[in-house]
């Protein structure tokens, strides 16, 4: 190696240099004994000739070496593992040097410019490094680098164009960085040579380009979780490609043809996977895949939106291990030669429309592990074969049409640990060889026909964290063992025929975080310990023999000292005898008594609305509806449903929207006192007027509670922004919602907000604002609804549910509720802004803030802020600008007006200005955020630029009317 340069040489640099000899030389094996890094350390020690710090005064044999200057070991084996710090800018003068591999370290800081000085480099290597900022253009001047890998780090911006020039290079590792631009048209004809190619989960955009093809050398293709579209090119000279990895993309049109490419990789004889889900693939299930090399092991399609059936000779691929191709609108039968696949372990081919029987043949998977069958319309009975799969972990074939009892030697697979049967027509009993089941953690059978009493073997299954046998048959007591079940985290029993007291064991349930034993005929008083503490984590109604527990769960006192029916029975037999007319009067007491006694349990006083507001009853709302058919059903949310109906108001027959309250949800009935005392006292253009309530009891007994508003013909912001690729109108909708439309809609919530914030008598914090939560009328106004979780800041508490996220007590919905709200701070106006801003971010560039492409410390705020503005055209919704290069104006401004068409410039700089807002809405800190008097403003004056006229006057006036 030589000696170092003088002593004058940076220290900093000597450290970086010891951390090239250990971690680039030292092999990691523990059969070399750390008596190795000990004597590569001195042998190091004995090559330098001065040390004017006396950096190695600690290197001698007085103390072990992992404690000398600049030394880290791993705890496990006293190996020499890392040094920290940045790549010192020194490192430019080793002009010499040819390897440099610092991989998985903890180095921080950037790129040094001076690392293109290293002429001689060939192998640069930097990956699991938390190295940041933009990468240095001098890398271009590294002409003999072969290996380039700086994957899994910070790095931001664009790759140097420089950096593609250099033809030498076989290995291009840049994934798992946040960068952006686009891969060049000539990628494989200026890198002849490439082997790997890694840019996944970045931020690239653009297509794949076509010459990638000329890269006959490659074998590894990885592009996932980007924002890359178009189709995929042809692959047909890339003969040794082994991995194609592109999943998570906008690839594919819908076409057809969009797969056709997957015929040029039939010469692909060493390809071992291919992963293409969460695109936009449109056509059948390709047929060629089926004549693909026999080494294929992994097959990825699913959330496309491929059609058709899977072929029959699905099964000529017999060393497949896992085949994914769930939520696609694949139809058939599932084909029998599935039984082929010998070395399949994984099978997720829920969320389609197979149709038919589960094929016996899946008997013959003897290494499968997990089997998704789930979300279809299969019929028949579960296979008795199943249980030759005697390595079965997950069985799930829930939401199908399947019949007939449960298999017993399904039921005894001791391998499994989820099983999830819910939502088909089984019946019969739960099996006694359930017990068999010691590693079970998942248990749902709920939504069948399933009858008897719930087994007692099923305590031995005491790994169980979730239960649910809810919507069946089952009667009788809770058995004793299921206190064994100490884990449980979740317990859900609800509708079903169970009696007897509240076991004293589920007190004891630690770790239980929701109990609903809801709407079954348990008596006796509820438990006051454990989960039975919190109100928001249990559900006890529809038992009506039930008493006593905490008092919000406002049930009756176990010792009522009230004159209930059988006392007064026993005044009457007493005093019969003695006056006929004492008897008379009595009796009609009594007959008042119980007249008063069936209007309290029938209908429950409801004084939100006071006197001005029609009361509608049970039965008006069931005729509305036609009896709440799933026909009439226009939406669903934590707390309910909501139907479409016709009813009779003010004398003449009104389309209205019923929300009807599933009570069985612990914060319902919560919501719908909330959501009634903020709409009895607000009124607003932008609000969604309440017209009337219904708080009375069903046919058969139970209570009942609906709220009934002005029918939306347009439906919610989200249904917008996001619809359903299945429904007619989809593309339609997409392209519609101009930019016009989107900033008239954020200005008309923007209105609702201040509203509330300023102009009612109590400021109402709305706590949950989304797009679904904005509905639109026939002239695509925006109505602000569904005030569930609203808060009037006087107030001391505030109505929540755990149902809302996974965080107990948080605020809103996911990806929308102020981050603030999950470290449990008090609501706030601040909150709402928040809310806001996610979703001005969401209107204007079509992305959820729950994308599966938003992980980690990348949020919607993020990355909207990391391209502003360089690259906001990238990031904006792309519809916005397709209607602009249709050069119509009235397209995407207004139509009314006689105007000169807008360009892309007007669009981006008006597309820049909102997002600029929504940035600052949404931003961590409250106290950064602004008020909503602000925004309006600004609001305003993005609309006039846009629309080419003068700010007007008296628009505090106009929003708050």
């Amino acid at each position: 190696m030589g000696p170092l340069p003088p002593p004058s040489f940076s220290p900093f640099l000597f450290m970086f240099f010891v951390l090239l000899l250990l971690v680039g030389s030292v092999p990691d094996s523990v059969h070399y004994g750390n008596e190795t890094d000990r004597l590569a350390l001195l042998a190091f020690k004995a090559e330098i000739t001065g040390d004017p710090l006396r950096v190695l005064s600690s290197w001698n044999g007085s103390v072990h070496f992992c404690q000398w200057v600049g030394v880290t070991c791993g705890r496990r084996h006293q190996r020499v593992t890392r040094l920290t710090g940045k790549i010192p800018t020194e490192l430019g003068r080793l002009s010499k040097l040819k390897r440099l591999y610092v991989g998985k370290n903890n180095l921080t800081g950037g790129m040094p410019p001076t690392i293109g000085n290293l002429s001689s480099l060939i192998n640069l290597l930097i990956t699991f490094n938390s190295i940041g900022g933009k990468l240095p253009d001098g890398l271009g001047r590294l002409t003999n680098l072969e290996i380039f890998a700086i994957g899994d780090n910070k790095f931001v911006g664009t790759i140097p164009s420089s950096l593609f020039n250099i033809s030498s290079i076989t290995v291009f590792d840049i994934g798992g960085n946040q960068i952006q631009g686009i891969l060049p048209l000539n990628l494989g004809t200026s890198l002849p040579n490439l082997e790997f190619l890694g840019v996944g989960s970045n931020l690239l955009t653009g297509s794949i380009p076509s010459s990638i093809s000329n890269a006959t050398n490659l074998y590894y293709l990885g592009l996932p979780n980007n924002n890359l579209s178009g189709k995929m090119p042809s692959l047909d000279k890339v003969c040794n490609l082994q991995w194609l990895i592109a999943g998570f993309n906008h690839l594919g049109t819908g076409e057809a043809d969009d797969l056709s490419f997957l015929s040029s990789l039939i010469n692909a004889t060493e390809l071992n996977a291919f992963e293409l889900s969460s695109n936009g693939f449109g056509g059948v299930f390709p047929e060629a895949i089926t004549n693909f090399s026999i080494r294929l092991s992994t097959i990825y399609l699913g959330d496309n939106n491929l059609y058709g059936s899977i072929p029959r000779g699905i099964g000529n691929l017999v060393n497949l291990q896992l085949l994914e191709t769930q939520n696609n609108h694949l139809t058939g039968n599932i084909p029998a030669d599935f039984g082929k696949l010998q070395d399949l372990h994984q099978l997720f081919i829920g969320g389609n429309r197979f149709y038919g029987d589960i094929p016996s043949s899946f008997g013959n998977l003897s290494l499968l592990l997990t089997l998704d069958l789930s979300e279809n319309n299969l019929q028949g009975s579960i296979p008795s074969s199943l249980s030759k799969c005697q390595m079965l972990m997950e069985l799930t074939l829930a939401k199908n049409s399947l019949s007939g009892t449960i298999p017993k030697g399904v039921i005894s697979l001791s391998s499994l640990f989820s099983l999830d049967l819910s939502h088909n027509n089984l019946t019969g009993v739960i099996p006694l060889e359930i017990g068999v089941l010691k590693n079970l953690v998942t248990l749902n059978v709920s939504e069948n026909l399933l009858v008897g009493n719930i087994p007692s073997s099923l305590g031995s299954c005491v790994k169980l964290a979730s239960l649910n046998l809810k919507g069946n048959k089952f009667w009788g007591v809770l058995p004793s063992t299921l206190s064994q079940l100490r884990g449980l985290e979740d317990l859900d029993i609800s509708i079903n025929d169970f009696s007897g007291k509240i076991p004293d064991y589920l007190e004891g349930f630690h770790f239980l975080q929701k109990l609903n034993i809801s709407f079954n005929d348990f008596d006796g008083e509820v438990p006051k310990q454990g989960i039975f503490t919190i109100a928001a984590a249990i559900s006890v109604e529809g038992n009506k023999k039930l008493c006593g527990g905490i008092p919000d769960l406002k049930l009756r006192n176990c010792q009522s000292k009230g004159f209930t029916r059988k006392k007064f029975t026993q005044v009457v037999k007493l005093v019969l005898p003695s006056s006929f007319g004492l008897v008379c009067l009595l009796l009609m007491i009594y007959f008042v008594y119980l007249r008063w006694f069936k209007k309290k349990t029938e209908v429950r006083s409801f004084s939100f609305f006071g006197h001005s507001f029609p009361m509608l009853s049970y039965r008006s709302l069931l005729k509305a509806t036609n009896g709440f058919s799933s026909a009439n059903l226009i939406g669903m949310g934590s707390f309910g449903s909501v139907y479409k109906g016709i009813v009779d108001l003010d004398q003449s027959e009104k389309l209205v929207a019923v929300k009807v309250l599933n009570l069985q949800s612990g914060g319902a009935a919560k919501s719908f006192i909330a959501e009634c005392k903020a709409l009895r006292s607000i009124r607003h253009r932008n609000l969604v007027h309440v017209l009337t309530a219904c708080s009375s009891v069903d046919y058969k007994g139970d209570e009942f509670k609906a709220l009934v508003y002005d029918f939306m013909v347009n439906g919610s912001l989200e249904e917008w922004l996001h619809p359903n690729e299945k429904e007619d109108d989809a593309h339609n909708k997409s392209q519609s919602l101009n930019l016009l439309k989107r900033l008239n809609i954020a200005f008309d919530v923007a209105s609702a907000l201040f509203y509330l914030h300023h102009h009612c008598s109590e400021p109402i914090v709305h706590c949950d604002l989304k797009p679904s939560n904005v509905l639109l009328d026939d002239e695509m106004v925006g109505h602000v609804g569904d005030f569930g979780l609203a808060r009037f800041l006087v107030d001391a508490t505030c109505i929540a549910s755990a149902n809302q996220s996974s965080s107990i007590g948080l605020r809103g919905s996911s990806g929308y509720a102020a981050p603030e709200y999950g470290m449990g701070n008090e609501v706030s106006t601040s909150g709402d802004m928040y809310s806001f801003g996610i979703l001005l971010l969401e209107m204007f560039t079509g992305k959820r803030p729950t994308d599966a492409m938003f992980e980690g410390s990348l949020t919607l705020h993020n990355f909207v802020k990391m391209a502003m503005a360089e690259q906001v055209t990238n990031i904006a919704d792309p519809t916005l600008f397709q209607q602009v290069v249709m050069g119509e104006k009235s397209s995407s401004i207004n139509s009314s007006q006689n105007q000169s068409p807008a360009s892309i410039h007007e669009v981006r700089e008006c597309l820049i200005s909102i997002l600029k807002v929504g940035i600052a809405c949404s931003e961590e800190l409250p106290r950064d955020r602004p008020d909503i008097e602000e925004i309006i403003t600004q609001l305003h004056v993005i609309k006039n630029t846009l629309l080419g006229v003068g700010v007007h006057g008296g628009m505090r006036a106009s929003i708050a009317a």
